[in-house]
């Protein structure tokens, strides 16, 4: 069944990003120009995705404002015959068919993904979470896992070799490799210590699920955090059901992280063609 919906989490609370966070989303920093946001629901649309659901949080309403349409914006535009703006800004809202729900209490990612149940129905889907940006010249890092999706028939993890002291931050990968970029996902351990992990093959924000998942992590008791882990609940479903990791080719930021945000802004600047040389004439000027 092809891939037609996706799920992006999106109601943290940003607290790494304080005070810019108190009022503004972290989602909606801007990398550049645009919120980050965005470059993963234009990953999405050019994925394939049809339709996508936002959870939210409270406070959250500038999402959705921005994915909507803002009249007063347009006509002002229009009126000083800025047409480039306003072709830019009438893009946004018609990405794709944006959705939202609000994840009323911060019970865990997994909590976060069972909200979407309704929308998903019985398709498989894709998770794409809002703290991950991933930039490749090719197949965007989700159309790598669809493709993967399509070819086994089973639900796929989105993964990369992180260095051994780093598995603390992640879902690792217990599993074999199959073939250059394949793993078969055997067990997952959720941050394990570095003596603990079964290897350095690091879940990183990206995945494509069968509908299977949802009486699973109804099941599912909260984990590390008290809260309701989505490792856990595909722990659970790897036993029932074949499931692989997909090694996806890109550069991946974690703009949650203040360090991975600045990397992100950075790079991108200097992917701009309007900014790159004088923006690399700017960096080469430093005497820090």
């Amino acid at each position: 069944m092809k891939v037609r919906k996706a799920v992006i989490p999106a109601a943290g609370l940003g607290t790494r990003f304080l005070p810019a966070t108190k009022a503004i989303p972290k989602e909606m920093l801007p990398v550049v120009d645009k919120p980050t946001l965005q470059y993963v629901v234009e990953e999405a649309v050019e994925s394939g995705i049809e339709d996508i659901l936002i959870i939210l949080g409270r406070h959250k309403t500038s999402i959705e404002d921005h994915f909507d349409r803002s009249v007063e914006l347009e006509l002002e535009l229009q009126k000083k015959e800025k047409e480039d703006l306003l072709k830019t800004v009438r893009s946004i809202s018609d990405l794709a068919n944006i959705h939202t729900v609000r994840q009323k209490e911060p019970k865990g990612l997994g909590h976060a993904v069972l909200k979407a149940e309704r929308f998903v129905g019985d398709e498989p889907f894709a998770v794409l979470l809002g703290d991950d940006v991933v930039y490749h010249e090719g197949d965007p890092c989700l159309k790598q896992l669809i493709d993967a999706y399509e070819t086994h028939d089973a639900s796929i993890l989105g993964v990369q070799t992180v260095p051994r002291e780093d598995v603390v931050k992640y879902g690792i990968v217990d599993g074999e490799q199959v073939d250059e970029r394949l793993y078969t996902v055997n067990g997952l351990i959720e941050k394990p210590g570095v003596e603990e992990a079964p290897s350095n093959v690091a879940v990183l924000g990206r995945y494509v699920i069968s509908p299977d998942i949802f009486p699973v992590l109804k099941k599912t008791p909260p984990g590390k955090g008290n809260e309701i882990q989505i490792t856990d609940a595909l722990l659970t479903l790897s036993e029932k059901r074949s499931m692989y990791a997909y090694d996806f080719k890109g550069r991946r930021y974690d703009v949650g992280d203040k360090q991975g945000f600045l990397q992100a802004t950075v790079e991108f600047a200097l992917r701009d063609p309007s900014l790159k040389e004088s923006f690399k004439e700017y960096l080469r000027s430093l005497k820090l």
